[in-house]
């Protein structure tokens, strides 16, 4: 067994519960460096990590745990965390020492802009200049952009042939009954989601043709074909499995959601070698990888955690001890 049980913990764990829980529970991951920590440069640091509640975060909160552990510290497991400025939160307040976020989330969610940069460099660059100030350092960024995006089946990919949302628009000023939307409320309603990407594109979608549904029924919905179109994010591993054809985002109107390492940043100024050790791991990651680890726990029923160590043993970055 690589991780030990919840029984095993339980004589140890004095915050929590129980296992993953917010409160906390020691990562006890049998790691040993392989291609990151080589020399244990976090050796002596009690380190915890966090993240949201959704499945892409639990996942990148155990890989970057594990690789902690595996550099020589010990970590605290604070994955989980319920909304999206729960996690940012501890991280800012020292709470947490890190966690994967999301520029686009800091820029428009926490920063309070309302314009997104096109240039997702520049866009990193940005959120980075600004939380500085708040205690928070943005390490490098991965190609990982979880972003909002229209999907459909094959069946009405091949029988309308759009491939962007530029397409999508001319479909519905041809035909529009052919452009039937599903998405969330919060999609719906959202300057950066529905109500703007119509403005952006020149659509007028009449309201019997948007539905709202929960996230996981927009998948089915638009496998299946009942709507055309669904609303899903890009790194969603259900959209490989169900074989949906994403629509490309021309226009660039949906902000840029890079995955990037956020370190508060007196724990970055004691332990610098976090920066090295996530590094190579971060440049690992883009939608492909995100699609098929996220498809682990959503489709096949698989423990965030284990799939993200999994991950970090068949890519070489850690070894098992």
């Amino acid at each position: 067994m690589r991780r030990r049980t919840c029984a095993a913990l339980a004589a140890v764990l004095v915050a929590a519960s129980g296992c993953g829980l917010t409160s906390g529970s020691p990562m006890v991951d049998d790691v040993v460096p392989g291609t990151i920590g080589r020399g244990q440069p976090l050796k002596g640091a009690e380190l915890t990590v966090t993240s949201k509640e959704f499945t892409e975060q639990l996942i990148l909160g155990a890989i970057m745990g594990i690789a902690f552990e595996a550099a020589g510290a010990e970590v605290l497991d604070r994955t989980g965390i319920q909304g999206s400025i729960g996690a940012r939160e501890a991280v800012k307040s020292g709470d947490a020492d890190g966690m994967y976020e999301y520029t686009g989330t800091a820029w428009i969610t926490y920063q309070g802009n309302s314009e997104p940069i096109d240039d997702p460099r520049e866009q990193w660059e940005a959120v980075r200049d600004a939380d500085l100030e708040d205690g928070l350092t943005w390490l490098e960024p991965s190609a990982l952009n979880n972003t909002y995006a229209l999907a459909m089946n094959q069946e009405n990919f091949e029988k309308y042939g759009t491939e962007n949302l530029s397409d999508v628009a001319e479909l519905a000023a041809s035909d529009p009954g052919a452009v039937t939307v599903c998405v969330e409320a919060e999609f719906a309603n959202r300057a950066d989601g529905l109500p703007g990407m119509e403005k952006a594109y020149g659509m007028d979608l009449p309201a019997k043709n948007i539905t709202q549904m929960d996230t996981g029924i927009i998948y089915t919905e638009a496998a299946k074909g009942s709507c055309t179109f669904g609303e899903v994010f890009t790194t969603d591993g259900r959209i490989k499995s169900m074989n949906l054809a994403v629509m490309d985002d021309d226009k660039k109107f949906f902000p840029n959601y890079n995955a990037a390492p956020e370190i508060n940043t007196d724990t970055l100024k004691e332990w610098p070698a976090i920066a090295e050790v996530l590094a190579p791991v971060t440049a690992r990651l883009n939608n492909t990888v995100a699609q098929e680890l996220n498809a682990k726990v959503d489709v096949e029923g698989q423990d965030p955690h284990e799939v993200a160590l999994d991950w970090m043993l068949e890519e070489g970055f850690v070894k098992e001890g």
